[in-house]
């Protein structure tokens, strides 16, 4: 009884919504849980009779399933989409979902690297090999700039204006940024571009993007994460690192060492200074050195 309310959701989602098929397929699965949950039980309810103590007992259920909190706030997120859509197709009269809590999720925070850290993974590049000088612009530039991995294998040639000391980043939603960069990122691009990358093979259709793999193509998000893992291992460093490591060190770094949050935000291309309060986080010792130097009662 519920596949014509499950098809006419997931038209919503695809031409209302504009969402990719991956997300609606996720949201599809999440009403698929319910249905299932409501068959196990025998109740055949349809969504108008669906009331909030059935959608409390289903998310009880699935935490008895031993799903994560995460994993249970995305499902409601599905299941608060799915009454949307049916209180504004006028298939239910009042939205049971509106008063369903979310489980509390911890926000894990990505691991951060010191400029040391930083600085000694760059230090393992061998520049006597091609890909080395390319792989060291490359480091350089996301540490440099806070990119995204996207944004780096898609920067292009015609977005820098080195000169002046700024890339042009095509963000996420096609959104433009300029950040400024960095003069030893300029110096490995430059010394790349020039003597590296003039050299390589070149496909039609990548002429204007700046790192190139050995087909002439551009790079692949993975080839970066294992350009980074191999360098973490060389340099011995534990910790869980990504390419992502790399925008989120640039920010902890740039918050710490004093930038206004605002200016972070716009570097780092956040749409919402929300999104951008997570690199707000300092660790231990930076806290207590500046408790220590600014704050009277640690001056004794």
């Amino acid at each position: 009884m519920w596949e014509p309310y499950k098809k006419g959701f997931k038209s919503w989602l695809q031409l209302e919504k504009s969402l990719s098929n991956n997300s609606i397929e996720a949201y599809s699965r999440d009403i698929d849980k319910l249905t299932s949950y409501l068959i196990i039980k025998q109740q055949i309810l349809s969504p108008s009779e669906i009331k909030l103590n059935d959608l409390q007992k289903f998310i009880q259920w699935i935490g008895e399933l031993e799903m994560t909190p995460a994993s249970q706030a995305r499902i409601i997120s599905g299941i608060r989409s799915f009454f949307k859509y049916c209180l504004i197709e006028d298939i239910i009269t009042n939205d049971p979902s509106i008063l369903l809590d979310t489980p509390k999720t911890k926000r894990k925070l990505p691991d951060v690297l010191s400029f040391e850290e930083i600085e000694k993974m760059i230090a393992q590049i061998d520049l006597s090999k091609t890909e080395g000088t390319r792989n060291k612009a490359i480091l350089e530039t996301m540490y440099s700039c806070g990119l995204r991995v996207s944004e780096v294998v898609n920067l292009k040639i015609s977005c820098l204006y080195l000169d002046v000391g700024f890339i042009r980043v095509i963000g996420k939603g096609d959104k433009e940024r300029l950040v400024p960069i960095g003069s030893d990122a300029i110096k490995y691009i430059n010394l790349y571009k020039d003597t590296i990358r003039i050299h390589a093979p070149l496909k039609k259709g990548f002429e204007d993007i700046l790192f190139l793999n050995r087909f002439g193509k551009s790079l692949s998000r993975i080839m970066i994460f294992y350009i980074i893992k191999d360098l973490a291992l060389a340099a011995g460093i534990t910790k869980n690192i990504s390419p992502h490591t790399f925008r989120h060190s640039f920010a902890t770094h740039l918050v710490e060492g004093g930038a206004d949050l605002r200016a972070v935000q716009e570097m780092l291309g956040h749409e919402s200074i929300t999104t951008t309060e997570i690199y707000t986080h300092l660790d231990r010792d930076f806290l207590r050195s500046t408790l220590h130097q600014f704050h009277p009662a640690f001056k004794k």
